[in-house]
């Protein structure tokens, strides 16, 4: 609850101003069953017609008083409550991507959205109408019970036998409707996930043909999404009648009572009416008391969630003295690095020295490590023994920021955002929404010629201000890869340039203009992580690994020359034109 109250005091002066409107707009309503008693009482019974206009006046003043401050009230109850939303779902989305990417290993992106979007809604449900409504029923409460007391202490005894009763039921169906909330909020993460892979692998699954399997999939846990909810409305259907009944029978026991009492003339009729009016002021909160324990119980299911997500802790700290060198040059070097996970060996004992500018060239077999040296140099995961530097300093020194910016990354799994080539090319651009690119246009066209990207995107609908679909859908293997390199060709100003098997689903003509346009940037070091010996075999040292290990190492004249690893795979992909030119 302290995550949602640090967020209300900051609206607490809205709060106030909100407050005060509705308890302005309550002492009016008050006022209506007097008004009305007056009118039966001293008007009609009584014959003191000259009180008629003044009473009118008074019935339309407080009306009138009653729809500006309503309206008042529920405007600033409801942008404060929509403040209060928008500020915790900004502080969550800031948390979760703050968090380090061993968080997002054990969680799914349907789960995520759940917290994000739903569960804050339900706490905006909470902060904004629901709090203003649990307000104003209990002044209501409070006040209709002074006056009732004022009018006839015997009719408000009478009132007041039932409530504890009422209470109490509404107060068990909030604890079991906790319960069902807590299991809806998780199933709704698992329903939008479910719904999400589909449609996100809608291609996938068409070409597989697994419709009927996946719509099954999706009925299964929309039946169990379905079952929770039904349970809510059984709940809901059992205590929910009963608490109307019980309000339904206070105010026969006042007519009863109350007419008694009238024709005893220990009552007027006016004043009957009135009390009617405030007994109905009464039960009206502690009816309405049944939704609102149905709110906060959602709200609460909702909370506890978001706490959970807010109580992790990024694995990856930033150090307390961060350093930034003054001029970065991008020599990169590993020291005897070893890096585990869940008790299982990625890689040992690795260590390398690239000078700035130079080119190093990482082979292996699928599992090897060859990804994880990235993520150790980029520092999306820390060392368990060892040392990682970048020009000299070790990276857990570097400042989180300062070190991935110098660091310009093609991932082997290639994400693009749905919008134009040209702002997918920018996206390596250090600056924020609002501001204009700090990357030029000319750098933003020359990386795209770089990267082969200029010739395909000019035969596009609208050239670079093309939308591309969602993760680059409508777009081959090849398109998607060459403008991820473009988007890391345009981050000039960085000094490592990473390839993760970027060329993969490149032909190799494409490939090797990719390459020619890559090593004329002499000021950039660069790290090549690829299958092809075509991708690597001008690389100033090539690293071949082999679960984990260094298994061999050097250029590939002495790799061949060793007819090892890098031997054997030469010989896969190009035995016989080697047996051809050796013969």
């Amino acid at each position: 609850m302290q995550l949602v109250l640090k967020h209300m005091r900051k609206h607490l002066l809205g709060y106030c101003i909100a407050t005060l409107a509705m308890l302005a707009a309550i002492a009016l309503d008050m006022l209506n069953p007097l008004l009305v008693r007056v009118i039966i009482d001293d008007i009609i019974k009584a014959g003191h017609v000259e009180l008629l206009t003044r009473t009118l006046l008074a019935l339309l003043g407080v009306t009138l008083g009653r729809g500006i401050l309503g309206y008042l009230r529920e405007f600033l109850f409801d942008k404060t409550g929509s403040s209060v939303a928008m500020d915790l779902r900004k502080e969550v989305f800031h948390h979760v991507n703050s968090l380090s990417l061993s968080f997002f290993d054990t969680r799914n992106t349907g789960e995520l959205m759940a917290r994000i979007k739903e569960d804050v809604d339900n706490i905006w449900d909470s902060c904004g109408f629901c709090i203003r409504f649990l307000i104003d029923q209990i002044v209501y409460f409070v006040m209709s019970a002074v006056i009732l007391f004022i009018l006839s202490w015997k009719l408000a005894l009478l009132c007041l036998a039932v409530m504890p009763l009422i209470f109490l039921l509404a107060m068990i169906m909030e604890r079991k409707l906790d319960k069902i909330y807590d299991k809806i909020s998780d199933q709704a993460a698992v329903l939008n996930t479910t719904a999400q892979e589909n449609i996100a692998g809608v291609r996938l699954i068409r070409s597989f043909a697994r419709e009927p399997y996946e719509i099954e999939k999706f009925r299964k846990q929309n039946e169990e999404n379905y079952n929770l909810n039904y349970q809510e409305t059984h709940i809901l259907s059992k205590y929910d009648p009963a608490i109307e009944f019980l309000c339904s029978v206070v105010t026969v026991f006042i007519i009863t009572a109350g007419g008694i009492l009238v024709i005893g003339k220990d009552l007027t009729l006016g004043t009957l009416v009135a009390v009617n009016s405030f007994a109905a002021m009464m039960t009206g909160p502690v009816r309405n008391l049944s939704w609102i324990a149905n709110v906060i119980a959602r709200a609460s299911a909702s909370l506890k969630k978001i706490n959970a997500i807010m109580a992790e802790k990024p694995e990856i700290q930033p150090p307390d003295n961060p350093q930034i060198p003054p001029v970065i040059q991008g020599a990169v070097s590993f020291s005897h690095v070893s890096f585990s996970r869940d008790s299982k060996t990625i890689l040992d004992d690795i260590s390398f020295t690239l000078p700035a500018g130079g080119t190093l060239a990482i082979m292996g077999f699928t599992g090897a490590g060859k990804s994880s040296i990235i993520n150790l140099l980029c520092r999306f995961y820390d060392v368990t023994g060892g040392a990682i530097s970048l020009d000299s300093i070790d990276v857990r020194n570097w400042d989180l920021t300062a070190l991935r910016r110098s660091i310009a990354v093609v991932m082997q799994d290639v994400f693009l955002f749905s919008d134009t080539v040209e702002e997918n090319i920018y996206f390596g651009d250090d600056t924020d929404l609002e501001s204009q690119h700090s990357v030029s246009k000319e750098t933003m066209l020359q990386a795209s010629l770089d990267a082969q990207v200029h010739a395909f995107a000019q035969g596009l609908s609208e050239g670079y201000e093309t939308i591309i679909g969602e993760r680059g859908i409508g777009l081959s293997g090849g398109q998607k890869q060459r403008i991820s390199i473009a988007r890391a060709l345009a981050k000039d100003y960085c000094k490592v340039l990473i390839l993760d098997d970027a060329t993969s689903a490149l032909d190799m003509e494409t490939e090797h203009a990719i390459q020619e346009a890559i090593d004329k940037r002499k000021d950039v070091t660069k790290i090549l992580i690829a299958h092809r010996i075509s991708a690597v075999k001008d690389a100033d040292e090539i690293l071949f690994l082999d679960k984990g290990r260094i298994a061999e190492r050097g250029t590939h004249d002495v790799l061949m020359a060793k007819k090892g690893l890098y031997y054997e795979t030469y010989l896969e992909q190009y035995g016989a034109q080697y047996g051809a030119t050796t013969a």
